[in-house]
């Protein structure tokens, strides 16, 4: 059916690990390229590998427009530092940065910190969820321009100290956090001035229904796993009526429907109809075809209105992902589906989603959220 929505792409860049950074620089650019909207970099405690963080911190400098979302596991992490963290990849990208909040569940993981046992899902998730509360509080902590000085912010010399007290007066005074969660308590104010996008793209996993609760409340972007159409469109509306019941605009949420994408075959025989797409390999997670095949199931679904987009994990990064832009991506921009420049600078912009407002700030001032 007819449609306005803008379709978002994302694409996984680490697979098994490197640790050159010529290799993940090489496939971010690749993403770009396709004008994607994102890239993303897993990481876990279960497995060994470089810090996503890391990584993408380093392929910051070396892309200009795709957006950088790292894996942020919040069990074990202090929340103060994963809001610094996230708040300086923003700044080093210009405005590009997202995170990807996950949660440690095992044993042996916990061990490897040794600070306390692992705990129910449940729990680990509504910490992850009060971690992007608090992040967000910090974020909004300074308001937009306090506490930076130089040519690029059009700002006098003045540091906004009280010179006796070596505080921040007038509008650089940091606004008071004073978060209470179940596990932990920050008072902040933030190390890091308000990022670019004011709050950068929070994304949640909403696999398990903890982690969809968590995601309602506080996800920019959720991914979601389907084997069909109608399921997809299920849980969108699912996460879209909750996001509402939490007081969000249900319009500021990005559902994409994550895929394992495997591009090493021929391109599968249509099936019947003009509409109908290859059918997914095992339990809705994992996609066998090639190029062609992808593009025809990317349109049959978003052309139903299931999704909002698709974040694809290629199975062998270096060969999938280059079928994916040069062969999916290419196909969906002769098709009028899919952008071939990117209109903005930031991930928000890319993702169609506003600039939140400071909820600290007086009323009016900043963009509405």
């Amino acid at each position: 059916m007819p449609t306005t929505r803008s379709l978002h792409l994302a694409a996984e860049i680490g697979g098994p690990p490197r640790y050159d950074a010529a290799s993940h620089i090489a496939l971010a650019r690749l993403a770009e390229r396709g004008t994607l909207d994102f890239v993303t970099f897993r990481d876990s405690f279960a497995r060994p590998g470089p810090d996503a963080m890391a990584v993408l911190a380093r392929v910051a400098p070396e892309t200009t427009r795709i957006g950088l979302v790292p894996t942020v596991t919040t069990t074990h992490t202090e929340p103060f530092h994963v809001s610094s963290a996230v708040a300086t990849l923003d700044w080093m990208s210009r405005g590009r940065a997202g995170w990807h909040a996950d949660v440690s569940t095992t044993e042996a993981e916990a061990r490897l910190f040794g600070r306390r046992p692992a705990a129910p899902a449940p729990a680990l998730w509504q910490e992850a969820g009060e971690t992007a509360d608090v992040s967000a509080r910090l974020w909004d902590g300074w308001e937009d321009g306090a506490g930076i000085r130089g040519p690029s912010t059009g700002r006098g010399p003045s540091t906004g100290r009280d010179p006796s007290t070596g505080r921040f007066t007038g509008r650089d005074a940091p606004h008071p956090v004073d978060f209470e969660g179940t596990t932990f308590s920050v008072k902040g104010p933030a190390r890091v001035p308000r990022p670019p996008q004011g709050r950068p793209v929070t994304v949640f996993d909403a696999t398990t229904g903890p982690a969809a609760r968590a995601a309602a409340r506080h996800a920019d972007v959720v991914y979601v796993r389907a084997s069909s159409p109608e399921r997809a469109a299920a849980l969108r509306d699912e996460l879209r009526r909750a996001a509402g019941a939490h007081g969000r605009d249900p319009d500021g949420l990005r559902v994409l429907v994550a895929l394992t994408v495997d591009l090493g075959d021929a391109e599968t025989a249509p099936g019947p109809g003009p509409e109908s797409g290859p059918p997914l390999a095992g339990h809705g997670t994992y996609f066998r075809g090639g190029p062609v095949d992808l593009a025809e199931l990317v349109t049959h679904w978003y052309r139903a209105g299931a999704v909002d987009g698709f974040h694809l994990t290629p199975l062998t990064p270096g060969r999938d992902l280059e079928r994916i832009v040069n062969g999916t991506v290419a196909l969906l921009q002769h098709r009028g589906l899919f952008r071939t420049f990117y209109p903005g600078g930031t991930l928000r912009e890319h993702l169609g989603l506003a600039r939140p407002a400071n909820r600290y700030a007086p009323r009016g001032a900043g963009a509405a959220s």
